[in-house]
């Protein structure tokens, strides 16, 4: 499958409806709330898709079979030139290599375009699947931080995934 990243669009809206209210995603995200369309519909007509003026962007990642999930920079610091990087992958697409490969091109356009340095993922040491992904693109541990995510009955601890581009 050929993988490329486009800005949101209004018709994307559903896909963020079911992504931001998905419980599995509250468990290895910071957002433990659900969305109501209404504030997504305002997200993506108020996203200005210039991470100096929002703080973040949000790429959709889309092969021929469609839309396939989302990745983002986020936590933009522009003066030490870093952001924190996500992905989410549509979940009849995983095992696929496509997260591989959409944050492989977030990390070219991060590099290449926005002129970062560094970028980084906090990832929970229960969350062996994305442990393994930032690990295969060469991130490196850089940080344990205990008790850092809260699943809403436990405490869990993060590891700081952490590549210099």
């Amino acid at each position: 499958m050929n993988l490329k990243l486009r800005a949101m669009e209004p018709e994307d809206l559903e896909l963020l409806y079911d992504i931001e209210n998905d419980p599995e995603v509250w468990n290895v995200g910071a957002t433990n709330v659900p969305y109501s369309r209404w504030h997504l519909k305002r997200f993506i007509e108020s996203a200005t898709d210039d991470i100096y003026t929002d703080g973040q962007v949000r790429l959709i990642a889309y092969t021929d079979r469609g839309v396939v999930g989302i990745v983002d920079l986020m936590n933009f610091d522009p003066r030490h030139q870093r952001a924190e990087i996500g992905v989410v992958i549509k979940s009849d697409f995983r095992n696929q290599g496509l997260a591989s490969e959409a944050l492989s091109q977030l990390s070219e356009y991060a590099k290449r375009i926005l002129h970062l340095h560094q970028l980084y993922a906090i990832v929970s040491v229960e969350n062996a699947a994305s442990i393994a992904l930032f690990s295969k693109l060469g991130y490196e541990k850089s940080a344990h931080l205990r008790d850092w995510l809260y699943d809403g009955q436990t405490y869990q601890d993060a590891e700081i995934f952490q590549t210099f581009i």
